[in-house]
C-alpha cells in the first residue's frame, strides 16, 4: 500500500526513474543492438552486454595433449599417456580421466565434479604434468594444457587459397604471419593452420649411393648434427668497441649444408655427394580441401565467454590487416573468412526480438477487446517494454549476455508481464464502475490487489528457485531464462503499483460512465457463467473426483508417447560428415575418396545448390598437436567434410542424410560414414559428443573388450532406427612389424638402438632422433633440418604406392663393416600385421566404444532400446564394463533436475500459499490446478508433436507459477466473501464472478503473448517453440480449472471451515481466542 501512496504522491519522481531506466537499458543493449544490425556506436560509452547463441556452459573440463613424432599408439599409451592418468587421478575435484592414443599424439581429457575450483584444478594439472614427465622417454616435450569448454565452437574457419603459391608457402605464411594477427583479436582462440606441413630443410639421401660409399643414414645424421650445429658466441674487447664474436656453426643458407662433410680427409665424402638439399616442408600428414580443393584454414574458434558476433566482427574488420601482412611473398593468396556462424545467430537473436514484439501487441489488442477502452489497453501495454527494459538492465548488472535463454526468457515474460497491469487497471474499472472520484478508484483499487498481485509474483517466482539447486548444463541453461523471467516479474509488479496508477488518474479521467455501460455488456456472460458454476459446486466431489482421474489419465496415457531429447534440433542447412576409409589407407587414396564424396553430395543436392565445402583428409600433424584438441582425427585413413547448403536449396538436411547413405553406402562399400552435429547450436547442446549413441566397453583385457564389443555391435544392428554404428576405434591398423634379432645384431656390432635410428630415418626423418635446426636470416624464424630417404618405401594396402615395397624397407643400411654394409634384413626379420590404430581409457582402463546416430525418432527412444540391445547381449566377461555415454546421460541427467524442479515448483509454491492464507486447506485448494497444468503440458505436446526437452520442461515449470497466479485471486476474493457471512458454495460463486472478466483477460493476453513463439515462426522458432507450447497448454488447462474446478475443490474443503482465522492474536476480532473485554492497556501494551 505504501508504494502506491508513495508514487501518487510523488508522480513526477516516478517519472524520472522511468526515464533512468530507459538510459540504462539502452546503455546495456545498445552495443548489441549496433552488432546485430551493423550500425556504428559510439566510443567511450559502455560495450553493454554481449551477443551469443548460449550463455556460457561452465563445464569444468580440461584438455592435455601430448605430442611425440613417431611413436605408435601402443608407446603412446605405455610411455606417456599412462603416467599421465596415474598422477591425474590425485588432482582435487577430478571426476574422471579420459584419453585418446594415436600414432604420435595422445589427447586427455579431465572431467571434474561440479563446483570444483578450476584455477586450482589447472595448477594443479600443471604441476602433475610436470612430474610425470620424469618417468618418461627421452626427447618428451612438454604438452599442451588448456580450458576447453563446449560453449567454445567454431564460429567460422579463415580460409587461405591460392592458384600460384604452394601449400606448403601458405601454411609457413598463415602460420607466422596471420596467425599471430589472428589469435591476438579479442575472444578468438585460434590453433595453428590446418592443411599444410610445417616448413623444412630436407636433405634428401639416395640409398643406392649410400651402398656406394658403404654409408649408413646414421653417418649422415652425425655428420648433419656436427656440421650444423648451434653454439653460443662472446665477446672480445678491441679498443673502446665490444663486439660480438659469431661463427657460422649454423649455416647461413640452407643450400650450404650440402657442403658438409660426412667422412674428411684425402677421400672426402660431402652431403652433395650421397643426397640433395631442399627448403620445402615436413612430410605430409593431412590435405584441407576447400571446394574440393587443397588449401589451408584456421579455425576461428570464440572463448566459451566471448561474443559470438563481436569475434566475427573482429576477425572480418582484421581481414585486410591480415592480407597485408602477407607481404610480398603473399601475393596471389586469397585470405576469406567461411562458415560464418553470425547470420545464424543474428537470425536467431532477431526472430525471438520479433516474437516477442509481435505478442506484445497482440496482447495490447486482447486487453483493448476486453477493456475497450484504448486508454487502459495503452496503460498495460506500455507497462510491458518498461518491465522488460528493466530486466534487461538487472541482467546486465548481474553479467549475463543477450542469447536465446535470457531472450527467450523476456519473450515469455511478455505474457505474463500483463497480469499484473490487467489485474490493477481491470480492479481500478471495478471501483469506478461504483461511481467512486478517480483518484480514488485507483488508490483504492491498486490497494485491494496489492497482497494478491504480490503474492501471484512470488508464486511465479518461487518455481524458479529450483533452477539454482540444479547441476551442470541444466543449471547454465535455466538459470539465465529464470533470472529474465524473476527480473521482468519483479519490475512488473513495481511499476503496477506505481507507474500504472500514476498513468490512470492522468489519463482515465472522465471514463467513470464508459466504465459502467462496459461492465454492464459483461453482465450476460458473467450471469452465464455463474449458472453453470453453480450446477458444477452442487455436484463438488464428484466433480473434483472427475477432474482428478481425468487429469492423472491423461498424463498416464500420453506422457510415455511423448518423445524425449535434449534441445529441439534446428536445421540450418549444414552438417558434417566424417568418413573412414580402410584402416591405414594412404592420404592420398582417402583424399580421392573424399573428393568422390563431395562430388556424389554435389549431384544429390542438384547444381548451385551447394554454398560451400570444406574438409580435412588425414590425421593431425605432430608438429601442431594441440589442433587435435579441435578436431580430431584417427588416422591417414579419415576424413571430415562440412557442407553448407544455399538458403532456399528446397533440401531438408535430416531427408539429405538418409539419401547420402543409401547413395555412399552403395557406390562406396568399403567405407564407414557417420553424420556429426555442425552448426553452432547443435554442436553445442551435443555437449561435446560426436554421436547421439556411444556405448564404451571397458576392462582390463583388450580382447574380452573386443569381444564383447562385437556382440554389443551385433544386437544394436537389429534397431531399425541406429544409423553409422561403427567402432569407434581402429582395431586392425596394418603394420610391417621388425623384429630385430639382438643375437644377430649384436655380432654385427648393433644394438636395437642403432637399427631403430636407421629405421626411423628412413621410414619418417632423422627430427625424430635428433633435432637440427636452421634460422632463415630475412625473418629470424628456426626451422627443422631433416634428413630423409625417399619415400614411398612401403607398399600401402590400397597400392597407391607403387615405387615401394617390403624389399626397399629390407635393404636399408645399418653399418659399415669390413665386410660391408650391414642391412636391415641381416639382423632383423620384417612380417606384415595389424595392431590397434588408437588405444582408448577411462581411469586407465582400456576401453572400445561403439558410436551411432539415429533417425526418425527421439533420444528417450534410443535410450529405451540401447538398454534392450545391452541386455540381449549378455553378461559381459568378468572385469568388463559397459557404460552408455555420448548424449544419452546429459538427457537422463537434465531431464532428472529438471524434473526434480518442477515438483520442487509445486512445493515452493505450497509452502508460500500456506504462509500467506494461514492455511493448509486453501494451500492446497490453490493447488489443485497444477494436475490441470501438467496434463495440459502433455496433451498439448502430444498433440503438436513436441519432444519433452529442457524447453518445454522449463515450459512446464513456468506453466506451474502462472496457474498459480489466477488461482490465487479467486481463492482470495472466494475466501474474503466466505469470511463476510456467505456459505462455501455461495462464496466461491460470487468469488469465481467477480474475478471472471480479470481471469479471462489475463489468460487470453498471455496466450496471445505466447502464441508468437508456441508457432515457430522465427530462425530460432524451433528452439523456443516447445516452451511457448508448454505453457500455453498449461495455462490454457489451468485457466479452464481454474474457473471450473475450483470454486468447486474451494466449497469442498472449506464447507465446513470456520469463520475464524488462524491469528492467536487475543487483539485480532478474526481469531477464535478474541477477548473483546481485554483491558485497553493491556493491548495497547502488547501493540506497542
Amino acid at each position: 500500500m505504501w508504494l502506491i501512496l508513495v508514487a501518487l504522491r510523488r508522480p513526477v519522481t516516478v517519472m524520472v526513474v522511468i526515464l533512468a531506466i530507459g538510459l540504462g537499458s539502452i546503455l546495456a543493449v545498445g552495443g548489441a543492438v549496433s552488432e546485430q544490425f551493423g550500425l556504428p556506436y559510439p566510443q567511450g560509452l559502455p560495450k553493454g552486454m554481449e551477443v551469443d547463441i548460449f550463455p556460457s556452459l561452465n563445464l569444468p573440463v580440461i584438455y592435455v595433449c601430448q605430442p611425440y613424432g613417431g611413436m605408435d599408439p601402443a608407446q603412446m599409451e605405455g610411455f606417456l599417456t599412462n603416467y599421465y592418468e596415474y598422477h591425474f587421478l590425485y588432482i582435487s575435484g577430478i571426476h574422471h580421466v579420459e584419453s585418446r592414443n594415436v600414432q604420435g599424439t595422445a589427447l586427455m581429457k579431465l572431467f571434474f565434479h561440479p563446483g570444483t575450483d578450476m584455477s586450482q584444478a589447472m595448477a594443479e594439472t600443471i604441476n602433475y604434468v610436470n612430474r610425470s614427465q620424469a618417468f618418461m622417454p627421452p626427447g618428451t616435450v612438454s604438452p599442451f594444457v588448456m580450458r576447453f569448454d563446449t560453449g567454445s565452437v567454431p564460429v567460422g574457419y579463415l580460409v587461405l587459397s591460392s592458384d600460384t603459391r604452394s601449400i606448403a608457402e601458405i601454411q609457413d605464411l598463415a602460420l607466422f604471419r596471420v596467425r599471430p594477427m589472428f589469435s591476438s583479436l579479442p575472444g578468438v582462440s585460434a590453433p595453428p593452420p590446418f592443411g599444410g606441413s610445417a616448413r623444412t630443410v630436407v636433405v634428401t639421401v639416395d640409398p643406392q649411393r649410400l651402398q656406394s660409399y658403404a654409408m649408413s643414414p646414421d653417418e649422415v645424421i652425425s655428420a648433419l648434427v656436427r656440421g650444423n650445429s648451434i653454439s653460443p658466441s662472446g665477446n672480445i674487447p678491441i679498443g673502446d668497441k665490444y663486439p660480438i664474436v659469431p661463427v657460422n656453426s649454423v649455416v647461413r643458407e640452407a643450400r650450404q649444408l650440402a657442403t658438409i662433410p660426412i667422412r674428411t680427409g684425402a677421400n672426402a665424402v660431402f652431403l652433395r655427394d650421397v643426397g640433395y638439399v631442399q627448403d620445402s616442408a615436413d612430410a605430409p600428414a593431412g590435405y584441407a580441401l576447400v571446394n574440393g580443393r587443397r588449401a589451408v584454414y584456421i579455425l576461428a574458434t570464440k572463448r566459451s565467454d566471448a561474443s559470438t558476433l563481436s569475434v566475427i566482427n573482429n576477425i572480418k574488420t582484421a581481414l585486410p590487416g591480415m592480407t597485408a601482412a602477407l607481404g610480398e611473398e603473399g601475393r596471389g593468396i586469397d585470405v576469406r573468412f567461411e562458415f560464418d556462424q553470425s547470420p545464424f545467430v543474428t537470425r536467431a537473436v532477431g526472430g525471438v526480438v520479433s516474437e516477442g514484439v509481435l505478442g506484445a501487441v497482440l496482447v495490447g489488442l486482447m486487453i483493448l477487446l476486453f477493456l475497450r477502452d484504448w486508454r487502459s489497453a495503452l496503460i498495460v501495454v506500455l507497462n510491458i517494454p518498461l518491465a522488460l527494459m528493466t530486466a534487461v538492465l538487472l541482467l546486465w548488472t548481474c553479467g549475463q549476455t543477450v542469447n536465446l535463454m535470457t531472450l527467450g526468457g523476456l519473450a515469455l515474460a511478455i505474457g505474463i508481464l500483463v497480469d499484473e497491469a490487467t489485474v490493477a487497471i481491470e480492479n481500478i474499472h471495478s471501483h469506478l464502475h461504483r461511481q467512486k472520484p478517480l483518484a480514488v478508484a485507483v488508490r483504492d483499487g491498486s490497494a485491494e490487489t496489492a497482497v494478491p498481485r504480490l503474492l501471484a509474483m512470488l508464486c511465479i517466482l518461487a518455481v524458479f528457485v529450483s533452477s539454482f539447486f540444479m547441476r551442470g548444463a541444466a543449471q547454465s541453461l535455466f538459470v539465465p531464462l529464470s533470472l529474465a523471467v524473476g527480473f521482468s516479474m519483479l519490475a512488473s509488479y513495481i511499476l503496477s503499483s506505481t507507474f500504472v496508477p500514476v498513468l490512470s488518474v492522468w489519463l482515465l479521467k472522465g471514463q467513470q460512465h464508459a466504465h459502467a455501460s462496459g461492465a454492464g455488456r459483461f453482465d450476460w456472460v458473467r450471469r452465464a457463467y455463474e449458472s453453470v458454476l453453480s450446477r458444477l459446486v452442487r455436484r463438488r466431489r464428484s466433480v473434483g473426483l472427475a477432474y482428478l482421474i481425468a487429469s492423472l489419465t491423461i498424463v498416464g496415457l500420453l506422457a510415455p508417447q511423448l518423445g524425449r531429447g535434449i534441445f529441439p534440433v534446428v536445421d540450418s542447412g549444414q552438417f558434417r560428415l566424417r568418413m573412414r576409409a580402410a584402416d591405414g589407407t594412404h592420404i592420398a587414396r582417402t583424399e580421392q575418396l573424399a573428393k568422390q564424396v563431395l562430388d556424389v553430395i554435389g549431384e544429390e543436392v542438384g547444381p548451385g545448390n551447394v554454398e560451400l565445402t570444406l574438409g580435412y583428409v588425414g590425421m593431425i600433424h605432430s608438429n601442431f598437436p594441440i589442433n587435435a584438441v579441435y578436431q580430431w582425427s584417427r588416422g591417414p585413413e579419415e576424413a571430415i567434410l562440412y557442407v553448407a547448403l544455399k538458403e532456399g536449396s528446397g533440401h531438408r538436411v535430416e531427408d539429405l542424410k538418409e539419401r547420402l547413405r543409401a547413395r555412399l553406402g552403395a557406390e562406396l562399400p568399403d567405407v564407414r560414414f557417420s553424420f556429426e552435429p555442425s552448426d553452432i547450436v547443435n554442436e553445442v547442446m551435443s555437449f561435446g559428443s560426436p554421436t547421439p549413441v556411444d556405448i564404451a566397453i571397458s576392462g582390463p583385457s583388450f580382447a574380452d573388450n573386443r569381444s564383447h564389443a562385437e556382440k554389443v555391435r551385433a544386437e544394436l544392428e537389429k534397431v531399425s532406427f541406429v544409423r553409422d554404428l561403427q567402432v569407434g576405434q581402429s582395431l586392425d591398423y596394418p603394420t610391417i612389424q621388425v623384429d630385430v634379432d639382438r643375437e644377430r645384431a649384436g655380432l654385427a656390432g648393433l644394438m636395437p638402438v642403432d637399427v631403430s635410428r636407421a629405421l626411423v630415418t628412413a621410414t619418417s626423418s632423422s627430427r625424430f632422433v635428433v633435432p637440427n635446426y636452421w634460422a632463415d636470416p630475412k625473418s629470424g624464424i628456426a626451422y627443422q633440418v631433416q634428413v630423409e630417404i625417399p619415400r614411398p618405401i612401403v607398399r600401402t594396402p590400397d597400392n597407391v604406392s607403387t615405387v615401394g615395397s617390403t624389399e626397399d624397407l629390407a635393404r636399408i643400411p645399418l653399418k659399415r663393416t669390413d665386410h660391408g654394409q650391414v642391412l636391415l634384413r641381416d639382423v632383423a626379420s620384417i612380417q606384415p600385421g595389424t595392431m590397434p590404430g588408437q588405444f582408448d581409457r577411462y581411469n586407465m582402463r582400456r576401453q572400445i566404444s561403439l558410436t551411432a546416430n539415429v533417425t526418425g525418432t527421439d533420444l528417450g527412444a534410443v535410450s529405451r532400446e540401447i538398454d534392450r540391445a545391452l541386455r540381449r547381449a549378455g553378461d559381459p566377461p568378468t572385469g568388463v564394463q559397459v557404460e552408455v555415454r555420448g548424449q544419452v546421460p546429459p538427457m537422463r541427467e537434465m531431464q532428472a533436475g529438471l524434473t526434480i524442479g518442477l515438483g520442487l515448483a509445486v512445493m515452493a509454491v505450497f509452502l508460500l500459499l500456506t504462509a500467506n492464507f494461514q492455511s493448509v486447506k486453501l494451500a492446497i485448494a490453490t493447488v489443485s490446478t497444477a494436475p490441470a497444468v501438467v496434463a495440459g503440458v502433455i496433451l498439448m505436446l502430444w498433440l503438436t508433436g513436441t519432444e519433452l526437452n529442457i524447453q518445454s520442461f522449463i515450459g512446464s515449470i513456468m506453466g506451474i507459477g502462472v496457474a498459480m497466479a489466477n488461482a490465487i485471486l479467486l481463492i482470495t476474493f472466494a475466501e474474503q466473501r466466505r469470511r463476510e457471512g456467505l456459505s462455501a458454495a455461495d462464496a466461491a460463486i460470487t468469488g469465481a464472478g467477480s474475478r471472471l472478466r480479470a481471469i479471462l483477460m489475463t489468460s487470453c493476453a498471455m496466450v496471445a503473448g505466447m502464441l508468437p513463439m508456441a508457432l515457430g515462426l522465427g530462425e530460432a522458432g524451433q528452439q523456443n517453440a516447445p516452451l511457448g507450447r508448454a505453457v500455453i497448454g498449461g495455462l490454457l488447462a489451468a485457466t479452464a480449472a481454474t474457473l471450473l474446478i475450483l470454486p468447486a475443490v474451494f466449497a469442498w474443503i472449506q464447507s465446513r471451515a470456520s469463520g475464524k482465522a488462524a491469528t492467536l492474536d487475543p487483539a485480532d476480532p478474526r481469531s477464535a481466542h478474541f477477548a473483546s473485554a481485554m483491558p485497553a492497556a493491556s493491548a495497547g501494551g502488547i501493540a506497542s
